[in-house]
């Protein structure tokens, strides 16, 4: 999950960055010897995609207790100190930096979006302070510009070209349809990406792509981009974006009469997506998640029943990526057997098919994740398991 524009990143912050780089950041954070390991925690409480933060934070809160109520980290209690990036790049820098200078944290638990833990990437590398993004799904949050791995930035979630594939590979071969249309939004790096990877490999499948068509965020009105979409007969429509735009689009699109299936991302994944686009408009519709609390695997059921058990709903995506997080940098630490940065980073770099809710869980070159996606149906409103999809 990529969101947030940040071309002026660093700015408010150039002076804690040059301070912090000097102060220390040699032998980065550790909690050797003390009581405790603090863990910190940079997501979106507040803003325009607190969902995505929120929804990571309950299930944070819920394998921390857990954790922490079967005896520990090798006998250390979590710390965990949560920081609201307000869904802003410039604050998570700024928490970030407050994590790691003056809070001493062992690693750092987020963003949800991708923008945002990119936002903290230098942080971590100054640091050398491990930062796991649940859900930032963007390849630039462990690979930079030039190429080169960000050395102690990890993620939960499956990377954006690997839902692209997938939305591609199931219109295609699931679907059985031959023409598609694409609509995206056309600020967005991450939206741009899965379009770009859906329509390569939609035509190498031997498909069509009839139509492409862009909008930017915070739009409200779809309509004439989507009457344009309608008279090209589709019969798929991929609209890689984020719930707040997302949900009027497909609203939109069925009053102006397009009812063939339509399919998203995990951009999608938020309950208030049902509230902006409406149960009956949503019905025919599949996005792509990391998890289903419908999935038949045994671990996704029993996490799904402790999640209800806590906050009486069931859980979503954003959910299962926070918990999984907190249990992936547990499995690490104790492997490590030190609360060392450099070390646990050599830990998770050397995960393989860790067992999680999402799934197994191994880590490539590149730091990215070798795992599964799913891919969940809309019914009624409801969220409804359709299929898993290997890499």
């Amino acid at each position: 999950m990529k969101k947030s524009k940040f071309a002026s990143l660093f700015l408010s912050s150039t002076l804690l960055i040059g301070i912090l780089a000097g102060c220390g950041a040699e032998e980065g954070n550790s909690s050797e010897g003390g009581d405790t390991i603090k863990i910190g925690a940079n997501l979106e409480l507040s803003g325009a995609v607190a969902s995505y933060g929120t929804s990571e934070a309950d299930a944070i809160d819920l394998a921390v207790e857990e954790i922490n109520a079967a005896g520990g980290i090798d006998g250390k209690q979590i710390e965990l100190i949560k920081v609201d990036n307000k869904s802003d790049a410039a604050e998570a820098t700024n928490a970030a930096i407050k994590l790691t200078s003056q809070d001493k944290v062992t690693a750092i638990i987020g963003a949800a979006t991708s923008g945002n833990s990119v936002a903290q990437v230098q942080i971590a590398t100054d640091t050398k302070t491990p930062m796991i993004s649940p859900s930032g799904t963007s390849t630039t949050v462990t690979v930079g510009d030039d190429g080169k791995v960000n050395p102690f930035t990890f993620r939960t979630a499956f990377i954006d070209p690997f839902q692209g594939t997938v939305a591609a590979n199931f219109a295609a071969n699931e679907l059985k349809v031959k023409t598609a249309a694409v609509y995206a939004d056309n600020a967005s790096d991450y939206a741009k990406g899965l379009a770009a990877a859906f329509i390569k490999d939609f035509e190498a499948a031997g498909g069509k792509i009839v139509a492409e068509e862009s909008y930017v965020a915070k739009d409200t009105d779809f309509r004439s981009n989507l009457t344009r979409i309608k008279s090209s007969n589709p019969e798929f429509v991929f609209i890689p974006g984020y719930y707040e735009e997302v949900g009027l689009i497909v609203k939109q699109a069925r009053e102006l009469g397009i009812t063939v299936p339509l399919m998203g991302a995990d951009g999608w994944d938020s309950p208030t997506l049902v509230d902006l686009a409406g149960a009956d408009a949503l019905n025919n519709s599949y996005i792509i998640t990391a998890y289903s609390s419908e999935d038949p695997d045994g671990k996704a059921k029993e996490f799904s029943d402790k999640f209800k058990e806590k906050y009486g709903k069931d859980p979503n995506s954003f959910n299962a990526l926070g918990y999984d997080t907190v249990y992936l940098l547990k499995d690490a630490i104790e492997r490590a057997g030190s609360t060392d940065g450099t070390k646990i980073k050599e830990a998770i770099e050397a995960t393989d098919q860790l067992e999680l809710v999402t799934g197994l869980y191994s880590v490539d070159e590149n730091h990215h994740p070798i795992k599964s996606a799913t891919i969940i149906e809309f019914v009624d409103g409801a969220q409804v398991f359709k299929t898993k999809v290997n890499p």
